[in-house]
């Protein structure tokens, strides 16, 4: 028998990570792929697989737990000798340290002491198949430098901020200056909750804020006893749904919104797409209208460049994307979710049509990673399925547009001799006015409603 050390892996971009759930408890005994640990960040969930068969010997994280950089040791876990020979790490050069499981792990935030002449090497193994990758080593004494935490925590040396690379972002993003902010983590290292209560701060006293106009006029919403009129239940919201809630407060008061609206005659795109159903059951995919959106949108932003920007946060230039990933509102029962679908100008139906549904179902799943949901250039939210004539969608920054989708109905069009019954989609198109003007909206929305009316402009 060995002890071995799961420890967290890749953090797949995110800045820091809560345990929010350890399914699993001491003497219990786990399969390969078994989940034992589950872990949030502010946009997604995972859940850690066991890397290997055993018993667990050893919980390192209690729930709530905070983890900043991937190799923190979480779980230790009992294994018969051949997992052992699937995983660890080889410990060659003058001396060789081991030890028992009792004994101290490395604190990975603590660099090696100059006088251990122990070099580590890390010993490859194979991977769970659709696994994110763990890291796992023997029990060991000997230090070990974790570059990771020194590239995820960072410190600025000339202005004296210590913050790692998401609160740098979101301070740009929302105009803070992280020399004004006090840090609360460890080491007084800044952390998101500090900006949050930073602008906080500055809305609520607006003669205190700075050049930045942080606040400004804004007045607070004063907090009312409900408790006067009935029973009430307050309750915590999810991680996803401040995230959203803070991401479209940003863009509401920072972007110029301007909404479009114009109607999609789909009779023609809803015949073909009726007549796919048994390729559709052949293929094991279900193509709705969903997958001719998005590939109309790549191919109208080719045609429009202008809506696949960004804006410098200078205010003074713009970023042109080359390429073309389209974002894809979902509804899970955690929050909204905007799983991104790339190179959309470059695939076919079928292909865009089984990504939406991996991407739907790992979304109402929680299982969405930071890498499913960035990159994105545009956004479609659709309210289709659910109903409605249309809405106003809010810009979802960086992005400079975003569609909204109604649900479509049969009504009268004339035809110029008369009245016949079509298919109309109701289509509203949001766009940032500092990047695009009305004009810019206008073709990009004619030649949306071309490209889904005759679906063959897709394939010119």
């Amino acid at each position: 028998m060995a002890v071995e050390i799961v420890r967290v892996p890749d953090l797949g971009g995110a800045d820091e990570v809560e345990v929010i759930e350890i399914p699993v408890k001491v003497g219990d005994q786990v399969a390969l792929d078994d989940t034992i640990v589950v872990l949030e960040s502010e946009k997604a969930t995972m859940e850690l697989p066991a890397p290997f068969a055993g018993r667990i010997v050893k919980i390192l994280v209690a729930e709530g737990d905070k983890i900043t950089a991937e190799g923190v040791p979480i779980m230790e876990v009992e294994v018969e000798a051949e997992a052992e020979a699937d995983v660890g790490v080889k410990v060659t050069g003058e001396t060789e340290a081991t030890s028992s499981p009792s004994q101290e792990l490395p604190d990975p935030d603590v660099a090696p002491k100059s006088e251990s002449k122990a070099e580590i090497k890390a010993v490859p193994k194979a991977e769970p198949k659709s696994q994110p990758q763990l890291v796992a080593s023997k029990t060991t004494a000997a230090p070990v430098a974790d570059d990771t935490a020194s590239t995820l925590i960072t410190a600025d040396t000339a202005t004296d901020v210590y913050a790692g690379p998401y609160v740098r972002r979101l301070a740009r993003e929302l105009g803070v200056d992280l020399t004004q902010v006090s840090g609360s983590g460890p080491r007084q290292r800044i952390i998101k909750e500090d900006v949050h209560k930073f602008i906080k701060q500055r809305i609520v006293n607006p003669q205190n804020a700075d050049s930045s106009g942080l606040g400004g006029a804004i007045p607070s919403v004063p907090d009312i006893d409900f408790t006067k009129f009935g029973d009430i239940e307050t309750q915590e919201m999810s991680k996803i749904a401040k995230l959203t809630a803070a991401n479209m407060q940003r863009s509401w008061l920072n972007v110029p919104h301007v909404t479009q609206f114009d109607d999609a005659d789909i009779t023609e795109l809803e015949e073909f797409r009726q007549s796919l159903k048994a390729e559709g059951e052949r293929r094991g995919v279900k193509i709705t209208p969903v997958p001719f959106l998005l590939k109309a949108c790549a191919l109208a932003l080719q045609e429009n460049p202008v809506l696949n920007r960004a804006l410098h946060s200078d205010g003074q230039h713009f970023v042109q994307k080359n390429y073309f990933h389209i974002g894809m509102a979902v509804d899970t029962p955690k929050g909204l979710m905007v799983p991104v679908i790339r190179d959309v100008n470059q695939k076919g139906i079928w292909e865009i049509a089984a990504e939406i549904f991996e991407l739907a179902d790992k979304a109402r799943a929680g299982k969405l990673t930071v890498n499913d949901m960035q990159g994105g250039c545009f956004t479609v939210s659709s309210l289709g399925a659910i109903g409605g004539r249309g809405f106003t969608p809010i810009v979802n920054t960086p992005e400079v547009a975003i569609l909204g989708v109604s649900k479509a109905a049969i009504q009268p069009v004339w035809n110029g001799a008369e009245f016949g019954p079509r298919k109309l989609l109701p289509l509203a198109l949001s766009y940032d006015h500092r990047a695009v003007n009305g004009g810019d909206g206008g073709r990009f929305m004619t030649r949306l409603v071309e490209l889904l009316s005759d679906i063959r402009g897709m394939v010119m």
